[in-house]
């Protein structure tokens, strides 16, 4: 089908016939009509370990009763007397002291969750989220870390674990690296001793990056429900003077050469902690030589949770920006994602590698 058309005349060739009618395709019972959710597999490792198991007790089994020491009379008749007393013993320790068991049992069982919390966020490097108390930004939270996880995996040497959202009051957030903070007006003030654990986090090199995600509707400060949050949240942290992401921050190069660090939104005041007075640029070298700390706070309102968001497949769930533009931002949130890590990693290790030429020619000189 199509126009063609010739020196002298044209033709308009239809696909389908003033008599054609289009009807539903109906397929027979017997051919399943699926859609493009994937069939989810099933996983046979529980089943083969317990039939392993079963065949090893058998065999076990079987060599006693082959060597003739399966049933000895003594031996069988002090098991069936151990036997039949240890259900007295188990249920006179159980009315001796019931309260006393039971709080035993809770605290084994808090003292394993603990130990499984741990576990889990340092076996791997592993990104954290603030729990807010909204399911839907909590969800968006970790489906935004899920995503930046999987472009680390996939472009660095970082191998990133599940992100875990975590409670201010109750967590230790001193095994996180990075913490996403995203802000409501409705969130809860943490307590004092809250507070106390988010100033070692900061003091002991931890990074928090909080996200007004206000960008489209107001700039940096208190010009927006979720700025004047931000300002009474951070009111008892100890958050060094702030400024602007300077054009030779390292945050700039730690792996993507960045000017810009949009999320869903592309507002450019992102805020750092600001260089020391006496950090000037050295002659010969192209950026500052700053202090080898991390900036224990970054302050935007981009919404890069909701741009670095995926399902399981890889593909985004949240829209950003419109065509190829769009594509583009996400894209430079994703990198932007890569440098924040990379500094909070390896600190200011970029910034002394761009020095080693100039350091070179002067030791060669």
């Amino acid at each position: 089908p199509g126009l063609y058309q010739g020196a002298e005349r044209s033709l308009a060739r239809n696909a389908f016939g003033a008599e054609d009618v289009l009807t539903p395709a109906e397929w027979p019972a017997r051919i399943p009509v699926e859609g493009m959710t994937a069939t989810p597999p099933t996983f046979l490792a529980g089943f083969l370990l317990a039939a392993a198991l079963v065949a090893l007790a058998l065999d076990v089994v079987a060599s006693l009763a082959l060597s003739g020491r399966l049933w000895s009379t003594r031996r069988a008749a002090k098991a069936l007397s151990r036997a039949a007393l240890l259900p007295l013993l188990v249920m006179a320790g159980l009315q001796a002291s019931p309260v006393q068991a039971q709080a035993s049992a809770a605290e084994v069982e808090a003292e394993r969750l603990e130990t499984e919390f741990a576990i889990a966020a340092t076996s791997e490097t592993v990104l954290a989220h603030v729990m807010t108390g909204d399911p839907a930004l909590d969800r968006m939270a970790q489906e935004g870390l899920q995503g930046l996880s999987d472009v680390l995996f996939f472009r660095t040497s970082i191998e990133p674990g599940t992100p875990i959202g975590v409670s201010l009051e109750s967590d230790e957030i001193g095994l996180f690296p990075f913490l996403y903070w995203p802000v409501t007006p409705d969130q809860p003030t943490p307590s004092a001793q809250a507070y106390a654990k988010l100033n070692r986090y900061l003091r002991a090199g931890g990074m928090i990056l909080f996200d007004t995600r206000d960008a489209d509707v107001a700039g940096f400060g208190s010009a927006s429900p979720n700025g004047r949050k931000l300002q009474a949240l951070a009111a008892a942290l100890d958050i060094p003077a702030l400024e602007p992401v300077p054009g030779d921050h390292v945050l700039t190069r730690a792996f993507y050469l960045l000017q810009d660090f949009p999320g869903r939104f592309a507002s450019r005041d992102v805020w750092v902690e600001a260089a020391p007075p006496g950090a000037e640029q050295v002659e010969g070298m192209p950026f500052r030589k700053l202090n080898d700390g991390v900036s224990p706070v970054v302050i935007g309102g981009n919404d890069w949770a909701a741009a670095w968001a995926s399902d399981d497949r890889g593909n985004p769930i949240y829209p950003v920006g419109r065509g190829l533009s769009g594509e583009r931002q996400r894209e430079l949130a994703y990198r932007f994602g890569v440098n924040l890590v990379m500094h909070v990693l390896t600190g200011n290790y970029k910034s002394d590698q761009v020095h080693v030429p100039a350091l070179l020619e002067r030791l060669g000189q």
